[in-house]
């Protein structure tokens, strides 16, 4: 694998990782809100599940980094 090839790889691997990271983070700050003392209510579903699409789309950013590697590096080369 080339330098490009590997730039590429790594690039993609980690905008993966930081949706997923990004993901678990806006879950946390929305946990966090919801359990103000001053103001509790109560956590759901719904927000939280919508919270974590950024997660399940860096998953699969992760699952398929190779491919869209190669792509990029296809489309950069042209």
């Amino acid at each position: 694998m080339d330098a490009p090839d590997r730039g590429a790889l790594t690039l993609t691997r980690l905008i993966g990782v930081l949706f997923v990271v990004g993901s678990i983070l806006e879950l946390g700050l929305y946990w966090a809100k919801c359990s103000i003392p001053a103001h509790p209510v109560p956590v759901r579903v719904a927000p939280g599940l919508f919270r974590l699409l950024p997660a399940a789309v860096g998953l699969v950013i992760l699952v398929k980094a190779r491919v869209i590697a190669e792509w990029i590096s296809n489309v950069l080369d042209q």
